[in-house]
């Protein structure tokens, strides 16, 4: 049995929304700019990215389309297809999602920060969604065309929203800021990422900042309040008229963590909400999901949502896969040998390596199961990228770790990492390899029974593909069922 959707998308609403021109009458359920993901009865949004969408209208129609969104007939499409044609496909995607936001009345967060985006939006889509109708980015859909499409597929019922605003470049933030219309903003950190296009961190901090740029009036921002930038963020705040919250560890921090205790699969935060003390946990080890998810609750308060549903909310979040997430992999399902795995391949910059080497440093292996005889904590670290000039000094800074000597072997992926381990102890150091492919094609000499092994680097640097070789190392669960 099929559940039938409401429409989000009527033709009458999408051309009063962009001001195009539809070849017919439709109704569209969803949205899409991807052919191999489209579902029957999506808009098609022909974008012209690394690909021309157009070259796909016939394609999405074929599966289904209510109808494409383009700035053009394709030449292998009829003329009286279902079309919505306009003068800028983008600029469409942006008014299409302008006007979801304005025929809401949904409280609406937008994320932004050199680290944590992504987690600290699946926090919040976890502790929204128990209080109500709750509508979060897709991935890390956060750039130009991520956040309009976000807003373009915001159903009109929506009591809350998640809007992930990323940046590589100055100037990006703002405008999205402004264009999902925000009653809430949050800063997670600002770290040197991106410092390719900065000239420092202030620089990052004054761009992180310009989210606050749209805030509504009477609008709250939230951002750090233990950074050395945290005054260009409470200037910014204070500017533009938004009431001020902080969160961390400082001690005039409005959310304070006080104690923060890292578990094999959990973290247990102690904190203080607005001078209130309050005890959560996420179930991931990892200090800086404590902040995190401290800033989550800062946001709920911020909505006058229940605290304490919310916290007990927020204990159920799992980071999302290649962010951090533990797994346990069985070598042997007879023997009953393992080992575990933290995937946390997505991406990388210092701030967030150093949270990850925090992670294995505080897990502890199982001896006497492998054939090394002892449990070893193994990291393999790819390089991180857009770190400018100063990129080899911050990738041989990891080595001044301070609890660094715990792990008991470190392998290299990338030129850049190469720094990192000509820098190591010998007894420490691993294997460098310039591809990820090289360690991916013989997982098992990586690994033995017992063992914790964190994966770690920036997308570009595909460690990811020796995620996927160890995790095909483990065997399924034998059948209990009789």
């Amino acid at each position: 049995m099929t559940t039938k959707l409401d429409p989000l998308w009527t033709s009458a609403d999408a051309v009063t929304a962009t001001g195009g021109r539809s070849t017919a009458i439709w109704t569209a359920t969803g949205v899409s700019i991807d052919t191999r993901t489209i579902q029957p009865g999506d808009l098609f949004v022909a974008l012209k990215d690394i690909r021309d969408g157009h070259d796909f209208v016939a394609t999405a129609l074929a599966k289904g389309a209510a109808a494409a969104l383009v700035s053009h007939i394709p030449d292998d499409v009829v003329p009286d297809a279902r079309l919505l044609i306009v003068d800028d496909v983008l600029q469409a995607l942006e008014k299409l999602g302008a006007f979801a936001r304005a025929r809401t009345r949904a409280k609406v967060v937008g994320v932004t920060g050199s680290v944590g985006k992504t987690s600290t939006k699946e926090m919040l889509r976890r502790i929204l969604s128990g209080q109500g109708k709750t509508h979060a980015a897709e991935a890390s859909y956060n750039n130009h065309w991520g956040v309009p499409l976000t807003l373009a597929r915001m159903p009109a019922d929506t009591d809350f929203a998640v809007i992930e605003i990323g940046m590589n470049h100055p100037g990006e933030i703002a405008p999205l800021a402004r264009l999902a219309d925000l009653d809430v903003a949050l800063i997670t950190i600002v770290a040197p990422a991106h410092l390719e296009a900065f000239n420092d961190l202030e620089g990052i901090a004054r761009e992180k900042a310009a989210i606050f740029d749209g805030l509504r009036p009477g609008g709250t921002a939230i951002f750090p309040g233990d950074q050395s930038i945290t005054p260009i963020l409470q200037a910014k705040a204070a500017a533009v008229g938004a009431k001020a919250i902080t969160f961390g560890a400082n001690a005039t921090a409005d959310y304070r963590l006080s104690d923060v205790t890292l578990c094999d699969t959990a973290t247990i935060v102690k904190a203080t909400r607005m001078g209130t003390p309050s005890l959560f946990k996420v179930l991931s080890p990892g200090r800086h999901f404590a902040a995190n998810g401290l800033g989550a609750l800062a946001v709920a308060d911020a909505l006058n949502l229940d605290p304490m549903i919310a916290a007990s909310d927020l204990g159920q979040w799992k980071p999302p896969a290649g962010r951090g997430t533990r797994e346990h992999i069985q070598l042997d399902i007879v023997e009953e040998t393992s080992f575990d795995l933290i995937d946390d391949a997505f991406n990388a910059n210092p701030t967030s390596l150093a949270a990850a080497l925090d992670v294995l440093i505080a897990a502890t292996p199982q001896d006497g199961i492998g054939r090394v005889g002892k449990g070893r904590r193994i990291a393999i670290l790819g390089d991180m990228l857009e770190l400018g000039p100063t990129e080899i000094a911050l990738h041989e800074a990891v080595a001044q770790h301070p609890h660094l000597n715990k792990i008991d072997l470190i392998h290299c992926v990338g030129p850049r990492m190469k720094s990192l381990w000509s820098k190591l102890p010998r007894a420490q150091r691993g294997e460098w390899v310039a591809d990820a492919k090289d360690l991916a094609a013989r997982p098992r000499s990586l690994i033995d029974a017992g063992d914790i092994l964190l994966v770690k680097g920036s997308k570009g640097i595909k460690v990811s593909l020796i995620v996927d070789a160890l995790r095909k190392l483990g065997h399924p669960a034998p059948d209990t069922k009789q």
